[in-house]
């Protein structure tokens, strides 16, 4: 077949490291993450070399952000999202050959190493400037630390380093009004010293590697962006940051300082080879040095600049190290039309799919591929995943395997029929030749990375077979002409076999499943083609289905979910509570509330927020304990009529026994009013 990477001997191809801080969602996986599976599988099975590296990015500010939010400390943020993803990814078939993390000691050496031979290089210059700084919380602000409002499009909650809402790229300096996110005080600025590494340097070799060496290679979001950065002129970027979590920056006069998060996570990919490299006996180094190996990152859109300009900037000047020969990334994926959010929660999250569709890890696989956001944006819907699962899948690729097994097990015990040569019309000879080409076709289009158009031709794989088994009609010629039929199943099982081999970097479940029916062992890349793969005679396995239908009640369990998760961030944006969970009608009757009257009223000693009060209730007098003293004088509210829960079980309060409890309405706030009722109502008067 076509091979144009003959002068490589080996491949390393990379994924972007997720962040540990939040699960996989499918913006994830269909930018990055199935596409750069299938080209490794697809690898793989031409036997070639290939090691395929994973890894959780644990260090950079989001981590800190949501350790600080949960109370908690960075190392345990990172071990429950690590372990999550990772056994997410296993569950769902990305095959990394090594899924590392860069808090482990080995990446923190290597991370060390790289930024100590650049700056013995004298590569680094050292600046002070001017940073943002939290007074209260004495914390110097990293980008993501402050927010404030973005000046080209007024979005209030933009980041120091990016709006989220018009993904514009910011410096906190730009932002309007900004705040710090650990106190949400306006930051003082305050002079911090840093290493910075000099990309205006490297201006001229970077542009004539990638505008003249890639402009025909590289896609063409990927090379316009670079070309756009080259054009604005490079500036010098710091590589370190002023935190207390990541890898220590080596050097004496850094004390309290660690390697900027975009020089850190790279490196990851460096040292997990490192680390897969020890275990299985490899030279790490063959597949990072050597010109004959090829390296590919997949990554996302906004890793562009990071993985095309500052990386290989890095591993040029450092001197060793082999370039990316291509950086393939895609656009983002919306869903239901809406851009995915995390901190919205709106997004298919591959942990709960696995949960919700059992078994079906090939069908969100299929979608995502069939759908990628390859050159542009592209939106997932449940409708869209129902109709491409039963109307694809299911109606073409799955009928046409099940409906060969069945009628090779109801005709001839599951046994492949002999191929009668003297059957053999033109229409026999037209499909044998066109199988030939789909090893090819499809191959062809995964080594130009166009994801999209091998899947397609994949299942025109599948659609040939369809077509040559539904024209034959052998269940009408059984009876008449078992030899023709001998032949038409004959050739429609290799059709199988042949998708069997091909599908598997795209649907390698499915794949495994229909291999294991044709009772054929694991088969490769140049087996595919040809129609010898199965012996007359040879013994099928009890076929089974390969996909099954999905009911609109499943697909609108899905809609709800987002429906409901809407429905909630729009009260989250209103401040508005979420309702508590449903309580039976009897539970609620059990709930004895009366109008009362407030007749004393004093604070509790020691205490900021606690009253004592004194409540007449129509049927006695009463003591009550509320926390409404930051809100409430004792003064304001002796003669208050309120609404009392009565029958509540008594606790103490710092030694006061109380005997009810106090109705407030608090809005988005926080702030706290009486619930009264709007006319003179007696004491006593019960609250339905």
């Amino acid at each position: 077949m076509n091979d144009p990477d003959k002068k490589f001997k080996r491949y390393t191809v990379t994924s972007a490291l997720p962040y540990a801080n939040g699960p996989i969602h499918i913006g994830h996986l269909a930018g990055v993450y199935i596409p750069a599976d299938i080209y490794v599988r697809y690898l793989r099975s031409r036997g070639l070399d290939v090691v395929f590296i994973g890894g959780s990015d644990e260090h950079g500010v989001p981590i800190t952000i949501k350790a600080r939010e949960l109370g908690v400390g960075p190392q345990e943020i990172v071990d429950k999202y690590h372990s999550m993803i990772k056994k997410s990814f296993e569950e769902f078939g990305i095959s990394f050959d090594i899924y590392s993390r860069t808090s482990n000691q080995i990446h923190h050496e290597t991370a060390s190493e790289f930024f100590k031979k650049l700056y013995d290089q004298g590569e680094f210059i050292k600046k002070t400037s001017l940073q943002y700084y939290d007074e209260e919380t004495r914390h110097f602000l990293s980008d993501r630390y402050i927010t404030g409002t973005c000046p080209r499009c007024g979005y209030e909650k933009a980041y120091g380093d990016q709006c989220e809402s018009c993904g514009t790229s910011l410096s906190p300096a730009e932002l309007i009004n900004p705040k710090s996110a650990l106190s949400g005080n306006v930051p003082v600025q305050k002079e911090t010293k840093h290493w910075y590494l000099p990309l205006d340097r490297y201006q001229d070799w970077l542009r004539k590697w990638i505008v003249d060496g890639h402009k025909d290679d590289w896609k063409p979001n990927v090379y316009g962006q670079c070309k756009s950065w080259l054009d604005h002129g490079l500036q010098p970027r710091a590589v370190t940051r002023d935190l207390d979590w990541g890898v220590a920056v080596p050097l004496p006069e850094a004390e309290g300082k660690v390697l900027y998060v975009w020089f850190d996570a790279p490196i990851g990919y460096i040292s997990a080879t490192r680390e897969w490299a020890a275990e299985h006996d490899k030279n790490w180094e063959t597949y990072w040095k050597d010109p004959e190996t090829k390296l590919v990152h997949f990554i996302g859109k906004d890793n562009i600049v990071f993985h095309c300009i500052m990386f290989p900037a890095m591993m040029k000047q450092e001197g060793s190290y082999i370039l990316p020969e291509n950086v393939p990334a895609f656009e983002f994926m919306t869903l239901e039309n809406d851009k995915i959010s995390t901190s919205m929660n709106w997004a298919v999250w591959l942990h709960e799919y696995l949960e919700d569709f059992q078994d079906k890890q090939d069908v969100l696989r299929y979608v995502l591929t069939a759908n990628a956001p390859e050159a542009k944006d592209s939106d997932f819907t449940w409708k869209d995943f129902q109709a491409r699962n039963n109307n694809e899948l299911l109606a073409i690729l799955g009928n046409f395997v099940n409906r060969t097994l069945v009628l090779t097990q109801k005709y001839f015990d599951g046994k492949v029929p002999e191929r009668k040569a003297e059957w053999d019309s033109q229409r026999e000879l037209d499909v044998i030749e066109e199988i030939a080409t789909f090893p090819n076709r499809i191959g062809k289009s995964l080594d130009n990375l166009r994801f999209r158009e091998a899947l397609t031709e994949m299942m025109n794989l599948a659609r040939l077979g369809n077509k040559y088994l539904t024209d034959s009609e052998p269940w009408k010629l059984i009876k008449t002409n078992e030899e023709r039929v001998q032949t038409i199943l004959n050739i429609s099982l290799h059709i199988c076999a042949n998708l069997a081999i091909l599908s598997e970097p795209f649907l390698p479940f499915t794949a495994e499943k229909l291999t294991g029916m044709l009772n054929l062992p694991k088969m490769h890349w140049d087996d595919a083609g040809n129609t010898e793969l199965l012996k007359p005679g040879h013994q099928l396995n009890k076929p089974s289905y390969l996909f099954e239908k999905i009911d609109d009640e499943v697909i609108q369990a899905q809609v709800q979910k987002l429906q409901d998760t809407k429905k909630q961030n729009k009260a989250d944006e209103s401040g508005i509570n979420p309702v508590k969970e449903q309580v039976n009608f009897d539970d609620f009757t059990k709930i004895d509330i009366r109008v009362g009257t407030i007749v004393e009223a004093e604070k509790v000693p020691k205490t900021k927020k606690l009253l004592k009060l004194k409540i007449d209730t129509g049927v006695d007098q009463r003591t009550v304990v509320s926390g409404i003293a930051e809100h409430y004088t004792p003064e304001d509210i002796i003669g208050q009529k309120a609404c009392f829960v009565v029958n509540l079980a008594p606790i103490k309060l710092r030694g006061i026994e109380s005997q009810g409890m106090i109705l407030m309405a608090e809005d988005a706030e926080g702030k706290l009013c009486f619930v009264q009722p709007s006319e003179a109502f007696e004491n006593g008067s019960t609250v339905k």
